[in-house]
Order: structure tokens, then C-alpha cells, then sequence
């Protein structure tokens, strides 16, 4: 997920909503959560306390009590994985932890929603999609098409991805240079959610071939296309007329 492009004073209630829902709906685990995201510096700063504060508050439990807004991540191997990956992320200095970061195993696999603030660009947790509730930031500096370049040159996926601004310049920048990134691309929204028949869903590079399950181009996928020709005046002289005598 990227932001950029806001108008001076409007504080980015859309932007949190669409990470906190993107990158912690069903634990983090649907294959279209958002696992890194990019923040121009002002706006973290502006940004970060009522994130850290909602995230804080997310209720986590039993899914069938319908009050809680998270679950348990789906067997120990995922748990373990996301273990690891806080426990490296407390010891690394790149790293700052913003909320979140605890697991526990004592009732079920548990992993807190986690957000963490990284100022290098290529750090592992920006490039490595951990399948979890884990959220990594990167707050830039640089101007929109540089980081829009940026985020296009840092993963092999492309199957989702968004971008929240004001501005439409801004926006149809972002559809621009993203073009490849993201096979369903969405603009001031978490890109989560699509449903089959209603939105058409598939991405390429290393997440697939693009198809869009849910539209006529899936179905073109599993045919075996065949092109026929029939002449109904078939040739009886094989001499093309340029070979004929002046």
C-alpha cells in the first residue's frame, strides 16, 4: 500500500481504516493483505499514534464471538514463522517497533497485530511476505514517482496492492507506474476483499498468470483455443498469376 498525493490538513482516517482492515482482516492471512506499505515521513508522523492506538485496540479470540476483530493464525508452523520474525525484528536496530509484537501459544496461535517502522527500503520485512498479521512501514522522503518506482521494483508479486490521495494527478500517476504491480489495483481502498463474480481477481509476475478468476478471461484459461480455415474455392493452378508470360 502506498500514500502520497494529500491535501495540507486532512487527517488520514481513510488511509488507517485501510491498513488496519488490510493488513489484519482473517490474521493477515489472505493472499491479497497488505504485508508492507509506504508513507511519506510528514504523514507518518502524523499518522503514527492513532495507528499504533487502534492497532493497540484490535480485540483478538474465539472468531465464533463475533466482538473479536481477529483470530488465531492457522496452525503452528505459521505461528512459529511469525515468532521468529518479531523476535529478529526486537533485536534489529533498523527496525522500530510501533505496536503490537507479542505471540502466545497458550490458548491457540495467537499473533498480536504487529506494525513495524523500517527506514530502509529493501529491508527483509519489506521484500518477504510473512502471511501474518506483521504490517511494515516505510516512511519515505523521496517524491511520489520515485516511490511509486519503488515499490514496483521491490517485490516479484503482483497481485494487489493500493493507494490512497487527494490529488488525481497523484492517483493517475500511481495506475501509471504501477501498471505491472498490482493485478487488482485499488484506489483509497484496502486492497482486500474482492469477491469472485462481482470483481474479477488474479495477479501476475510470481502470484500467477493474471487469468482473473471470476470473469470470461479465467474461462479462456482451461480451453484449448483452435484457429480453422476453409477455402470454399480451393486453387486448381499451383502458378501464382505473376508467374504468367507478359
Amino acid at each position: 500500500m502506498a500514500g502520497g498525493g494529500r491535501q495540507p490538513g486532512q487527517l488520514p482516517e481513510a488511509l488507517l481504516v485501510g491498513l488496519l482492515r488490510g493488513a489484519f482482516e482473517y490474521q493477515g492471512q489472505k493472499c491479497s493483505a497488505a504485508s508492507r506499505a509506504y508513507v511519506p515521513r510528514r504523514l507518518w508522523e502524523e499518522l503514527r499514534r492513532p495507528l499504533a492506538r487502534e492497532t493497540e485496540a484490535i480485540s483478538m479470540g474465539d472468531p465464533a464471538d463475533f466482538s473479536n476483530f481477529m483470530g488465531a493464525v492457522i496452525d503452528e508452523r505459521a505461528f512459529r514463522k511469525h515468532e521468529a520474525a518479531l523476535r529478529a525484528a526486537a533485536k534489529d536496530p533498523a527496525l522500530h517497533l510501533v505496536a503490537g509484537g507479542e505471540c502466545d501459544d497458550s490458548t491457540g496461535w495467537f499473533v498480536r497485530p504487529t506494525i513495524i517502522a523500517s527506514d530502509d527500503p529493501h529491508h527483509d520485512l519489506m521484500e518477504r511476505e510473512l502471511f501474518g498479521p506483521i504490517l511494515t512501514v516505510h516512511p519515505y522522503d523521496c517524491d511520489w514517482e520515485t516511490a511509486l518506482q519503488l515499490v514496483d521494483e521491490t517485490s516479484p508479486y503482483g497481485l494487489t496492492g493500493a493507494v490512497f490521495a487527494t490529488e488525481r494527478r497523484a492517483i493517475e500517476t500511481a495506475m501509471r507506474v504501477l501498471r505491472h504491480a498490482a493485478g487488482n489495483f485499488y484506489v483509497n481502498d484496502k486492497p482486500t476483499g474482492a469477491v469472485v463474480g462481482q470483481q474479477p481477481f488474479g495477479g501476475a509476475r510470481q502470484s500467477g498468470t493474471n487469468d482473473k478468476a471470476g470473469s470470461a478471461l479465467n474461462l479462456l484459461r482451461w480451453a484449448s483455443a483452435r484457429s480453422i480455415k476453409e477455402n470454399l474455392v480451393p486453387a486448381t493452378e499451383w502458378r501464382y498469376p505473376h508467374m504468367d508470360p507478359d
